[in-house]
């Protein structure tokens, strides 16, 4: 038997579920993570501070507090994007850090998310208030995996007078042209064969 009366009014829906108070860290990776997300599916143009809001489920000025402006926003996401995808291995080998190090970074950014945020990155127009910031990422990119060409030099696997940085460029930029311009299809022996191949010469005992 149905007791309800049908002749009472449906009672009015509540209110939407408003920004949720994250506080921290807790804020900062839902932000990072929403941010990335909509970089992805919107492109740069619509990357601003309200959709990230809207997507993270925060405030808008809560994003103004601590990042002040979208660009810094959007560099902070990038860094911690990649971070996380291509992380610092200490295998005690450089060789094995390195491999392992390259191999992440060539698998994120084969993914959608990572190949539309590496396009990103490198297709900045001059005028963009991003561009200027362009530099330093990228600069930041490679020191981080020059830090593992330096733990290297530190344990005697290399020979003092390593550049890290040559060192590193000369890594990045074959898994960079593969994917940004000739299109080559993943090659599971490619970081170790790099790897090889930059450090035959660099070895402490040389």
């Amino acid at each position: 038997m149905n007791d309800s009366n049908p002749s009472e009014p449906t009672p009015p829906a509540g209110p939407a579920p408003g920004p949720l108070r994250r506080r921290g860290a807790a804020m900062r990776a839902a932000v990072l993570d929403a941010a990335g997300r909509v970089l992805v599916a919107e492109g740069l143009a619509g990357t601003t501070m309200a959709a990230v809001a809207r997507e993270a489920g925060v405030h808008e000025t809560s994003l103004y507090r601590r990042w002040g402006t979208r660009e810094k926003l959007i560099q902070d996401a990038l860094r911690e994007i990649g971070d996380e995808a291509a992380p610092l291995p200490d295998t005690g080998s450089v060789r094995d850090d390195l491999v392992l190090h390259l191999a992440a970074v060539d698998t994120f950014f084969r993914t959608p998310r990572g190949g539309a945020l590496l396009r990103l990155g490198v297709g900045l127009p001059a005028d963009d208030a991003l561009a200027g910031r362009r530099t330093p990422y990228w600069e930041a990119r490679l020191e981080r995996t020059a830090a593992l060409v330096r733990r290297g030099v530190e344990r005697g696997e290399l020979a003092p007078e390593t550049d890290p940085l040559i060192l590193t460029e000369a890594l990045c930029g074959p898994v960079l042209v593969r994917i940004l311009l000739s299109a080559a299809p993943p090659d599971p022996a490619l970081p170790a064969r790099l790897v090889d191949a930059v450090l035959d010469g660099h070895g402490a005992d040389d």
